[in-house]
C-alpha cells in the first residue's frame, strides 16, 4: 500500500479581516498565487500528472462561492485538473489533506493539491445574509444563546439532558464561555496563555522561523505582502489582563485571550511515497494517521480531545510518541483546556506561538498548520507532530505527521 507523503507547502501572510494587508485580495487570486507557489517549489511534477484539486473553505459563499477550488483550476491554466470545494470550517483544510491521503492509501491517484482559503475580509461580498438559512427548529436553542450572551446563565449544562437540542448556530465566542463555565478555567489561565502565544511568535520572528513559513503575496496594486499582521512585540500579562470581555458581561474571553478574524491561503502538494521517489523528490513529511469526531456544538472548542485519541489510535502511538503539538488556537480556554486534558506537556504545544497571535482564516486554518508543524519539525530537529483544531459545529480533527526530512 502507498504511503501519502508530503512535498511542498506555501501560506501566505496571515492578515486582519477588513483592515488588515490582503483586505483587497480576492479568495480566487489569493489561492492561485499559494497553489502556484507550492507547485513551483516541484518543479519535475508534470501538472497533468495532478490528480484532483482539494480546497477547504469555511464559507463557501459571495466570492467564494461557485465550487472555489474549480475556479482556481482554471486561474492556474489547469483545465484538466478536477477541483472540489470542502467545507469542514476551521478544519476545511486538514478535511482535504484528508482527503488526498485517503486516495492516495486507495491507489485512486498520485498527486494532489490539497489548499484552503479564507477571506473574512470579502464575506460582504456578495453573500446573502446566513442567517436566512438557519433551520427554525433550532429557535429555542438560539434563544437561549441570545440568554448566555447576556449573562443569564449558569454553568453550562448538556441541553439533551433536558430533552432540548443543542444550538448548531451557537455563535463560537459563546462556546468558548462555555466550556471555561465546564472546566472551571480562571481568567488569569487563560490571559497567560493568550501572552505565551504572542510572546512566543516574537521570539520565533526574530530567530526567522516565521520568514521561513510565509510566501509573500502580491496585492492588485503590486505591493508585496511578507508578515503577519496578528503578531505583537512586548505584550505583556498586565496589559491583557486589563481587556474587557467580548461575548458576556461576566465573561472570561477577551481580544487578547483568543484569535481574531482574518484573511488567508495555503496550499500544499501531497503525492504517493512512489511517485516522489520516481519524480526523485525528498519528501517533507509522511501522513500517517487522521481522526474526526463530533460533541455538542454547544462546547465545540473541546473537540481536539478525541479527535487525538483517535487519531493516534489509528497510529499506534501514545501522548509521549509525539515530540511537537499544534493545538489551534481559536481560544486559550479550549486550546489549552484540550492540551491538559490529554496530558499534553506545554513546551512541546504551539512553540513558535499559535492563532492567538498568528490568526485563524478558518478554511486556511487546516493547511496553514501543516505547514507550520512541518517547518516546526525541522527548526527544532523532531520527528513526530500532531496538528488538531476544533471545528465549528461541534467537531474536531487531527492529523499524525512523521517529519522525513
Amino acid at each position: 500500500m502507498p504511503e501519502a507523503v508530503i512535498v511542498s507547502t506555501a501560506r501566505s501572510p496571515i492578515g486582519r479581516a477588513g483592515k488588515g494587508s490582503l483586505k483587497d485580495m480576492r479568495p480566487d487570486d489569493l489561492t492561485v498565487q499559494m497553489v502556484e507557489a507550492a507547485l513551483a517549489k516541484v518543479p519535475a511534477l508534470e501538472r497533468t500528472d495532478i490528480t484532483d484539486l482539494h480546497l477547504g473553505v469555511g464559507q463557501p459563499a459571495g466570492e467564494s462561492g461557485n465550487n472555489l477550488a474549480r475556479i482556481v483550476s482554471v486561474l492556474s491554466g489547469m483545465d484538466h485538473l478536477p477541483g472540489v470545494t470542502v467545507n469542514r470550517y476551521c478544519s476545511s483544510s486538514l478535511q482535504t489533506t484528508r482527503m488526498a491521503f485517503h486516495a492516495i492509501k486507495a491507489g485512486e491517484g498520485d498527486a494532489f493539491i490539497s489548499a484552503g482559503v479564507e477571506t473574512v475580509s470579502r464575506f460582504g461580498a456578495g453573500m446573502a445574509d446566513i442567517a436566512d438559512a438557519f433551520n427554525p427548529v433550532f429557535d429555542e436553542a438560539l434563544e437561549r444563546s441570545g440568554q448566555r450572551s447576556q449573562g443569564g446563565a449558569d454553568s453550562w449544562r448538556d441541553p439533551r439532558e433536558s430533552g432540548l437540542l443543542p444550538d448548531a448556530y451557537i455563535a463560537m465566542g459563546q462556546t468558548a464561555e462555555n466550556v471555561q463555565q465546564l472546566i472551571g478555567m480562571s481568567r488569569q489561565e487563560q490571559d497567560e496563555f493568550g501572552v505565551r502565544s504572542q510572546n512566543l511568535a516574537e521570539k520565533a520572528i526574530a530567530d526567522g522561523f516565521w520568514a521561513k513559513d510565509i510566501t509573500p503575496v502580491t496585492l492588485p496594486d503590486g505591493t508585496v505582502v511578507s508578515t503577519d499582521d496578528g503578531p505583537r512585540a512586548g505584550v505583556t500579562y498586565e496589559a491583557v489582563s486589563q481587556l474587557k470581555p467580548v461575548f458576556r458581561p461576566d465573561g472570561t474571553i477577551t481580544a487578547g485571550n483568543c484569535c481574531a478574524l482574518n484573511d488567508g491561503a495555503a496550499a500544499i502538494v501531497i503525492m504517493s511515497d512512489t511517485k516522489a521517489k520516481e519524480l526523485g523528490l525528498t519528501p517533507l513529511a509522511r501522513i500517517v494517521s487522521t481522526g474526526v469526531t463530533g460533541l455538542s456544538p454547544e462546547i465545540m472548542g473541546l473537540g481536539p480531545i478525541e479527535a487525538v485519541k483517535q487519531a493516534l489510535g489509528h497510529a499506534r502511538m501514545g501522548i509521549d510518541d509525539i515530540d511537537l503539538w499544534e493545538i489551534n488556537e481559536a481560544f486559550a480556554v479550549q486550546a489549552l483546556g484540550s492540551a491538559q486534558a490529554l496530558g499534553v506537556d506545554i513546551d512541546k504545544l504551539n512553540v513558535n506561538g499559535g492563532a492567538i497571535a498568528v490568526g485563524h482564516p478558518f478554511g486556511m486554518t487546516g493547511a496553514r498548520i501543516t505547514s507550520t508543524l512541518i517547518n516546526s519539525l525541522q527548526h527544532h530537529d523532531k520527528q513526530f507532530g500532531v496538528e488538531t483544531m476544533c471545528v465549528g459545529g461541534g467537531q474536531g480533527m487531527a492529523m499524525v505527521l512523521e517529519r522525513l526530512s
